[in-house]
């Protein structure tokens, strides 16, 4: 196996009815411009709230993709 380096970014992802769904939708959304993601961790979940009722699930998650750049 070669030596690899891998990059990792924080992104935040947002669903108004899961935690969950939040976190498929940070993936999903980094996956169209990142290549060869390995790795996701979610890393904090909170929620907006509005006139105290839950508006929206949100998860920042940590992802790693080959770093290829010089």
């Amino acid at each position: 196996m070669a030596d690899s380096v891998y990059k990792v970014i924080e992104v935040i992802g947002t669903s108004t009815e899961s935690w969950e769904k939040a976190a498929n939708v940070a993936v999903s959304r980094a996956s169209k411009t990142l290549r060869d993601l390995r790795v996701a961790e979610v890393v904090e979940l909170d929620m907006a709230i509005d006139k105290g009722k839950v508006s929206a699930y949100r998860a920042k998650v940590k992802l790693s993709f080959k770093f290829e750049g010089g």
